[in-house]
């Protein structure tokens, strides 16, 4: 890590609000559903997918976990009435995890009826290794009612190999990523290598046997390895796409990734809790601090 690197992590709780507010202007979709959905849009005419995601996390009421809930649903709504291409990606912990698995497990369902009902999808997202067994149980309890669910998994666990052999199978649909949250040696990978490398064992397992895979990495020597993978295996367009977040650069790589005839969906965070997340993407990237003063510089 760089000396530069190393300041802007030491001086992130100290950056005034409207310079995080610039840098969540590159990664974060406003804080409006509409504007949400308008951007969106604009991604679809590009030739992208996209998964939207209201942005926030471990509500501690089971009132605003029910309002979170009903936001989602009224996302299904909007997308069918604009003809998007467009699914749905929620936290457990925005709609009730941290409540009980009851409450997770009510809004869940709700969430799962709507996409139903409108013939959308629900991707369930992964969070810290604590809420793992209750992730993939809901996961499998939405499965047992409707095909259109998938949860994520992440590289850098122990334990991700046999959650995988375990639900392998024709519905199985999963994200595949590295891995944010940090977790004890004793049950993650440590070494960014050996990250790397369970990665590309876990999407050969996928690959080999039955399901769907949302590829999710901004590596471009990971992604270099996993299209070789691609190719070894002959694996069809039909079992894969490759997934990024907003904010990330929209040509170059991406776009010979759609040359290739690969799907690319972009993840789409909104949302009044921005804040939060514009730290967290900060801190994975402190370059970002430089991207955003060279843009000041430029302007004046």
């Amino acid at each position: 890590m760089t000396i530069f690197n190393r300041l802007v992590l030491f001086f992130v709780p100290y950056l005034p609000l409207f310079f995080v507010r610039m840098i969540a202007g590159r990664y974060v979709a406003g804080e409006s559903r509409e504007g949400a959905l308008d951007l969106v849009a604009d991604l679809n005419k590009k030739g992208f997918s996209t998964t939207i995601d209201i942005l926030g996390e471990h509500v501690e009421s089971q009132t605003v976990a029910e309002t979170i809930t009903q936001q989602y649903r009224n996302l299904y709504k909007s997308i069918k009435h604009r003809g998007l291409d467009c699914n749905v990606s929620v936290k457990p912990s925005h709609v009730g995890l941290d409540l009980g698995p009851d409450n997770l497990r009510k809004n869940i369902l709700r969430l799962m009826e709507k996409a139903q009902e409108l013939d959308n999808f629900l991707r369930i997202d992964m969070e810290s290794s604590k809420a793992t067994d209750d992730t993939i149980q809901i996961y499998e309890t939405c499965l047992e009612q409707y095909d259109k669910v998938g949860t994520v998994f992440q590289a850098y666990l122990y334990r991700t190999e046999n959650d995988i052999r375990r639900l392998l199978g024709p519905k199985f649909n999963c994200r595949l990523c590295k891995g944010i949250y940090r977790e004890d040696p004793a049950i993650a990978i440590q070494d960014r290598q050996a990250i790397n490398d369970n990665f590309l064992k876990l999407l050969r397992l996928i690959f080999e046997n039955e399901g769907y895979v949302g590829i999710a990495t901004h590596d471009l020597g990971l992604i270099k390895s996993i299209l070789a993978l691609i190719e070894e295996l002959q694996v069809p367009n039909s079992r894969f796409e490759f997934q990024v977040l907003y904010g990330v650069p929209m040509s170059g790589w991406l776009k010979k990734l759609q040359d290739r005839g690969h799907k690319v969906r972009v993840y789409v965070p909104f949302g009044p809790e921005w804040y939060a997340y514009s730290i967290r993407r900060l801190k994975e990237n402190p370059n970002i601090v430089g991207y955003v003063i060279g843009n000041i510089l430029r302007k004046k």
